[in-house]
């Protein structure tokens, strides 16, 4: 029973780390965001949309199940990895890592209020007050 629940336990967390992801952002929002874009975005690259209008990245938790999946999927990088990247860019004054919330709510809600934002929350939670740019 216990090996039982032990592997149902794995298999739930596994398919977390996999989730996919949706890139979503204000339903005014017009841009044709590709995955090098996004990245640009997430990492501090740009801080605008390709239309030129101000792109401010929301992201979730550090070390949530939904922000390794986005850095993985998305951004090309482990979770280390990323800590290490915005450790050097906040040391050499280069910018900070994007602000983040606790959960897809707070997303959802924050996103479909501010037409300069732009997030992640995991495939089939998002809703018709906020526009998929992009499913990883």
């Amino acid at each position: 029973m216990k090996k039982l629940l032990l592997g149902s336990a794995l298999m739930f967390f596994a398919s977390l780390a996999f989730a996919e992801m949706v890139v979503i952002v204000h339903p005014s929002n017009g841009n044709a965001l590709d995955k090098d874009t996004i990245q640009r975005i997430f990492l501090g690259k740009t801080r605008a949309f390709p239309d030129g209008k101000e792109a401010v990245p929301i992201s979730m938790k550090e070390g949530s199940a939904e922000y390794n999946a986005f850095a993985e999927s998305v951004l090309d990088k482990s979770d280390k990895q990323l800590k290490a990247y915005w450790a050097k860019i906040i040391f050499t004054g280069q910018g900070t890592p994007p602000r983040e919330v606790d959960n897809a709510a707070q997303m959802l809600e924050l996103i479909s209020n501010n037409p300069n934002l732009i997030g992640f929350v995991p495939a089939g939670s998002e809703t018709g007050a906020v526009k998929a740019a992009g499913k990883f």
